[in-house]
């Protein structure tokens, strides 16, 4: 995959999970619009409501995770990096249990925690719960992402580009892609292992 093929597919990425939302606050707010029955127009104003908020949640979390995140060497309160999870994770099937230390962790290892997290996620398609045991003061950035639930499962590709295999990709693909570079880039050695219904990430 080219620098170029690689920058498309996660544009694309970020694109498709905002169409969801996004075309939700569209649909509602024609609903608003046309709609004279009260009890018909509050529940358009929830779905609007909560459309947005979750696309917000998904800007905040993508900004970050996919993106520059600010200068080079900058680091990051672990504290708004769990603040950005759990609202990437407040819809859906999926909890989530963190507490993060008080620390700050260098941005490329933020960003792995999120992409690593997102990739637990990924891995439990009938919804669970993901764990993330974070390192804290006094030592070196570090985690242990675990996600478990009914039908929890790692796919071939997905395990692959976490090895740094090359494989087909596409726009939802690219993500592991992405984690397997911001690993090597802060030399994390991760590792994702399948276990009896959960699936774990490590790095540190």
């Amino acid at each position: 995959m080219t620098d170029l093929e690689f920058s498309a597919f996660l544009v694309s990425r970020v694109c498709h999970d905002l169409v969801g939302p996004l075309g939700a606050v569209v649909n509602g707010l024609e609903v608003l619009e046309d709609e004279r029955d009260a009890a018909m127009r509050a529940d358009a104003l929830k779905i609007v409501t909560s459309s947005a908020a979750q696309a917000l949640a998904r800007l905040q979390f993508m900004r970050l995770a996919f993106g520059a995140a600010g200068s080079a060497g900058a680091e990051l309160p672990l504290g708004e990096v769990g603040t950005l999870i759990a609202g990437l994770m407040s819809v859906g099937r999926v909890t989530l249990e963190f507490d993060p230390p008080p620390v700050h962790w260098p941005k490329d290892w933020a960003k792995l925690l999120m992409n690593a997290t997102l990739i637990g996620v990924d891995c439990l398609p009938r919804g669970g719960v993901v764990r993330i045991e974070a390192n804290g003061f006094g030592q070196a950035p570090g985690f242990k992402v675990t996600a478990t639930g009914t039908g929890a499962r790692i796919s071939e590709d997905v395990e692959r580009a976490l090895k740094g295999e090359i494989c087909e990709h596409d726009a939802r693909g690219v993500q592991p892609v992405l984690t397997f570079r911001l690993a090597k880039g802060v030399n994390a050695g991760l590792t994702i292992t399948p276990r009896e219904g959960a699936v774990e990430l490590v790095a540190g």
